[in-house]
């Protein structure tokens, strides 16, 4: 039988045209040899045992088929092998519906060859190139909900604080992946070159009374880049920036990804507003990923600080904004530094389980000597020596979450999640960046094209909290008259509530519409759009728009925001 199985095992490995040279020999291979057995039994030998002739013909035709099988594996033996299949690197995008380079390196192609398939891929000598996208714009309608809320001096919000119509870009982006393998070797060199793509809206530096960057998000590899070493059997590593994997392990268990609703509104926000401390992109990194073709999988990144600060307020060596991304200054207060939660170090790494219909994941992130300094300059006329010395500590966030599909198509969805900021006990009273938090989100297919899905994200109480404007009422500790700060009873806690509908209208493009509320205590100042979106809702108002260090920002905790969206998307 070894002809038959040779020639099974060839053609499964191989594509046309070597399948056709192999398909006619085959069946007949095959029936020749069961023949063959049969007559050359011992049972069979016994029953004829006069016919020695005929054995001496089966016998030459045994030797017949051994040299025509000779033939052919000379043949196949000057037919390249196929290369073997290169490890993806990881992570994947932060939407997790674009696939990380996965490059299927097959037998020579021509230059540029379109590979087969649905993705936009083409052959290279030894390697392939994949053109990537994700493009999704909408039509919202949002309100601040804090248009009732009276500050101290019975002062309200500046500016229009109903509904606002607007029309917002959403993790829009396009990019080029692909692998290369040298020699004989199956070492193999992969990159990834992403960009922002803002569809309704000019790309430039973001300078608003929220948020201050001087990054042109929409600047070439502006997003996920890197390039670095792939081997199947060991995994990859490689050298960029990314969202690390304590955002992307998880991503899977979010079916908002950039709509209003998207679970980063709380998830992995520590403080609330508009920036995801445990979700934002890592820059300057370094990160290793496990072999992708097994159940248990790992992700560990390295960000060095690059800060010659011993407390984290300088730009880091090499970029342009404070790390955290934002400038120094955002926080509204003097003396202008990286002093709004910029830190040095990073580590992260995660580990998830994948067998359909199950999965899970475990997450860890730390940040190293976090600067919050802004929180007391923003309490204290004169922050106390000690108070500001000490408010430099590392914070990390640890996350379990599961995911199981139940026959119905049902697909359930939580995580749990905790914060730590590592602070003196004297400095408690101002800590808004410790506590819970948990999401539970649950997405029912209707048909092969319509889907709807519910999301409910919860952010538990802290120990302390700074004040937000409205709030800043009591005298802090060692204050002085005209100090104020919302103090260790402060009610930070928050929900937020998700609806969409999805419908595919066809491979690759979607349109959708959702609701989204978040309901936020009287000292939380959640937002609503976190996570990617250009327009986001949060708790400021109109006043002291001009953007830059000039701004003054008046963010009113106790908001209940709401909006609506429709949109459409589409991935390539």
């Amino acid at each position: 039988m070894s002809l038959s199985v040779n020639i099974h095992l060839y053609c499964a490995k191989t594509q046309a045209p070597r399948q056709t040279l192999l398909a006619l020999p085959r069946w007949l291979a095959v029936t020749a040899l069961v023949v063959l057995a049969v007559l050359s039994s011992p049972a069979f030998a016994q029953q004829n045992p006069g016919d020695r002739a005929l054995l001496d013909r089966i016998d030459r035709l045994e030797k017949t088929i051994a040299a025509m099988q000779a033939q052919l594996d000379a043949v196949i033996g000057k037919i390249p092998a196929p290369v073997a299949d290169l490890q993806p690197p990881s992570p994947m995008p932060p939407d997790a519906a674009n696939p990380a380079i996965a490059p299927q390196l097959t037998a020579s192609h021509r230059f540029m060859e379109r590979k087969p398939g649905k993705d936009l891929t083409f052959y290279t000598p030894n390697g392939e190139v994949t053109a990537y996208g994700n493009f999704d714009v909408s039509f919202d309608s949002t309100t601040k909900g804090i248009g009732s809320l009276v500050g101290p001096g019975g002062v309200g919000p500046v500016g229009n604080m109903g509904w606002l119509p607007d029309i917002s870009t959403n993790i829009s982006y396009a990019g080029v992946r692909g692998a290369q393998r040298f020699g004989t070797h199956s070492l193999a060199f992969v990159y990834q070159l992403e960009t922002e793509i803002d569809i309704a809206s000019s790309s430039g530096i973001s300078e608003s009374n929220s948020a201050e960057s001087n990054t042109v998000k929409a600047g070439l590899t502006g997003r996920d880049s890197f390039l670095g070493l792939s081997q199947p059997a060991k995994g990859v590593l490689v050298f960029g920036k990314t969202f690390a994997p304590y955002k992307t392990a998880a991503a899977r268990l979010n079916p908002f990804v950039a709509i209003i609703g998207d679970n980063a509104v709380i998830m992995g926000n520590t403080g609330g507003d508009n920036r995801v401390e445990f979700g934002t992109l890592l820059e300057h990194a370094i990160w290793y990923s496990s072999p992708a073709n097994h159940p248990l999988h790992t992700d560990i990144l390295f960000s060095p600080g690059q800060n010659r600060s011993s407390d984290s307020d300088n730009i880091a060596a090499g970029e342009s904004d404070c790390t955290g991304q934002d400038i120094p200054g955002s926080g509204g207060s003097l003396p202008y530094a990286c002093n709004d939660g910029s830190f040095s170090n990073a580590f992260s790494a995660d580990a998830t389980y994948t067998r359909e219909p199950l999965f899970i994941v475990l997450a860890y992130e730390r940040h190293q000597k976090v600067n919050r300094r802004s929180d007391l300059t923003g309490m204290y006329a004169n922050p106390p020596a000690t108070f500001f010395k000490d408010d430099v500590a590392d914070e990390d966030a640890g996350k379990v979450g599961v995911q199981y599909t139940l026959p119905s198509k049902t697909q359930i969805s939580g995580i749990f999640e905790d914060f730590h900021r590592y602070l003196p006990q004297f400095l408690q009273f101002q800590n808004e960046r410790q506590r819970l938090g948990h999401w539970l989100a649950l997405t029912q297919t209707l048909s092969a094209k319509d889907s709807i899905s519910a999301g409910w994200a919860h952010a538990y109480r802290t120990p302390g909290d700074p004040g937000q404007h409205n709030t800043s009422g009591e005298l802090p500790p060692l204050g002085s008259p005209g100090d104020g700060f919302g103090g260790v009873h402060a009610d930070n806690s928050a929900n937020m509530v998700t609806f969409a509908f999805r419908h595919k209208l066809a491979e690759g493009l979607t349109v959708y519409t959702d609701w989204a509320g978040t309901f936020n205590g009287p000292f939380a100042h959640y937002d609503l759009g976190a996570g990617g979106r250009i327009v986001t809702t949060d708790c400021h108002d109109a006043s002291d728009a001009t953007g830059g260090e000039s701004s003054n920002p008046h963010c009113w905790a106790g908001g209940q925001l709401m909006g609506v969206s429709a949109g459409i998307n589409r991935r390539f």
